[in-house]
């Protein structure tokens, strides 16, 4: 199994140690930019793919993300039909 593979394995299984830098490896083999929306934005930020747009906070003191992110995240790639979820 290829590492991309692993990684939406593990991210569907929703880990409460998901980490920051992981999150933005899944949205980017997905093909979505990371952008930081401007410098007053603190922890905001935004993935970006032909004009879909998920918005974010980058965690912070830890670099784990929180499950209520997790959660709207994977409901996000549901709607996008971006991973399979099986019931």
């Amino acid at each position: 199994m290829s590492t991309k593979k692993k990684l939406i394995k593990r991210f569907m299984q929703l880990p409460k140690d998901f980490t920051w830098d992981e999150l933005v490896r899944l949205f980017g083999i997905f093909g979505f930019l990371l952008d930081r929306k401007g410098k007053t934005s603190g922890s905001g930020v935004q993935f970006v793919k032909d004009g879909d747009v998920h918005a974010l906070h980058k965690p912070h003191p830890t670099n784990v993300i929180k499950a209520y992110a997790m959660k709207k995240v994977y409901n996000f790639f549901e709607r996008q039909r971006l991973v399979e979820i099986d019931s």
